[in-house]
This record gives C-alpha cells, structure tokens and sequence, in this order.
C-alpha cells in the first residue's frame, strides 16, 4: 500500500501575501518537525496549488486512525507554541479533515497531486466507495502513481475551535487524491474519469485541484545525523 498507515490529517489554507514569509518558514522551521515528532505521526507532506484553491496543502500520515484522537495528538493541539498560535490565526479558508485512508493502490508517490473533495450522500456511502473502487485504478493511466481514498470523520473534523453546536457540513467530506509524475498527468485524469455529473454515484463533487510537492518529511529524518 503506498500510503504510509491507516489514518490521515489533511489541512488546508490560505494566506495573506504580506503573512506568507512567516507562513511559510514556520510550516519549514517548526510546525512539520513538530507534527512529525508526535508518537504515531509517521510523515508530512507540503504543497502549493497549481490550479485550485486554498493555495497550501499538508498532509500528515499516521499509523492507525485512532492516533489522530490521542492524547499526544490532542496535547499537541492544546498547547501550540507563540509562534503557532500567531501563524494559524491568520490562516484563511482553513480546512482540515481527520481521515481514515480506506483505498490505496499503486507504488510510490508523485511530485503532482491531484484532490478532489466529494460530500457523501446519506446513506449512500458504500455505492459511493464501490464506485470508486473502479476509479482508482493508477496503471490504466500514463503518469499516475498511486490513487488513493481518505475518509473524513465527521465529528474529529470539526475546525478545533468551533464552538459546540455549530454545523460544520463539510466536515464529512471524502477526498480522492491521485499522485502523479506531473500536474500535466493528473489534470487528465481528474478531466477523464471525475469530471461530470455523473462521476460520482452516491455522491456530490464540491471542488478539484491539482498541487505541486513543496517538501516531505518522514519520522526516520528527525533521527538523521
């Protein structure tokens, strides 16, 4: 399977262009590093969009699910550094999804990644996995690598400091990611096989995108002399 573990965090964002130096060195300098480090937190992932919106993307594999409701997980989200705090308060357009990776084919990862963001339908779930199944098939197009499913849980998804009761529709949200050697690769596919209303069975498309790796970082890298 060429995604690393079982569970993934996605987030998401924007930025101000006069914040984006100091965005950018503490997602390098500190906030990766810091992710990484946590007990079960196995690598991460950083990229820029090409053609799509918010402009960041991180993902932070892990080695079960259940690692991202932890209580080193959870210490580390209730006590951020000054840095932290100051940095994603000015994050706009946030989106963050606590996931269990569900599919996984192919070998191996891409410089290009392509996301498409899909709401279920109620009660639909199981077509809608099935049906893309027949989807993420890497070796029946040029360029892709692997073709992956991650699960958003609905209540863990919640932005973390949303007040209880507050709906937060989009916090069930599926993701189709598809790692590929270029934008150029995974632009045609998104086109040919997720594009249309009839793409999706058992659910709705909300948005697609395609991202360029920024950089990695793997837990055996914090060890590296």
């Amino acid at each position: 399977m060429p995604l690393a573990g079982k569970g993934m965090l996605l987030t998401s964002m924007d930025i101000d262009p006069s914040d984006e130096t100091n965005f950018n060195r503490w997602y390098d300098r500190e906030h990766l590093e810091e992710r990484v480090a946590i007990d079960a937190f196995l690598e991460a992932r950083r990229y820029i969009a090409h053609q799509g919106a918010p402009k960041y993307l991180c993902l932070y594999s892990t080695e079960t699910f259940d690692v991202l409701d932890s209580a080193a997980y959870r210490a580390a989200l209730a006590n951020p550094t000054d840095w932290s705090k100051t940095t994603m308060a000015r994050f706009k357009n946030m989106i963050r999804a606590v996931a269990r990776i569900t599919i996984s084919r192919g070998k191996g990862r891409g410089a290009a990644l392509g996301i498409i963001r899909i709401r279920p339908e109620t009660g639909a779930e199981n077509r809608l996995r099935a049906a893309l199944r027949e989807k993420l098939d890497p070796e029946q197009h040029d360029g892709i690598i692997s073709m992956h499913l991650i699960e958003s849980d609905p209540g863990l998804s919640r932005p973390i400091n949303a007040a209880a009761g507050v709906s937060a529709p989009g916090a069930g949200d599926w993701f189709v990611l598809i790692d590929g050697t270029d934008v150029n690769a995974v632009s045609k596919v998104i086109t040919a096989r997720f594009t249309g209303p009839a793409a999706f069975k058992g659910g709705t498309q909300i948005s697609s995108g395609s991202y360029v790796l920024m950089w990695d970082l793997a837990k055996g890298d914090l060890s590296a002399v």
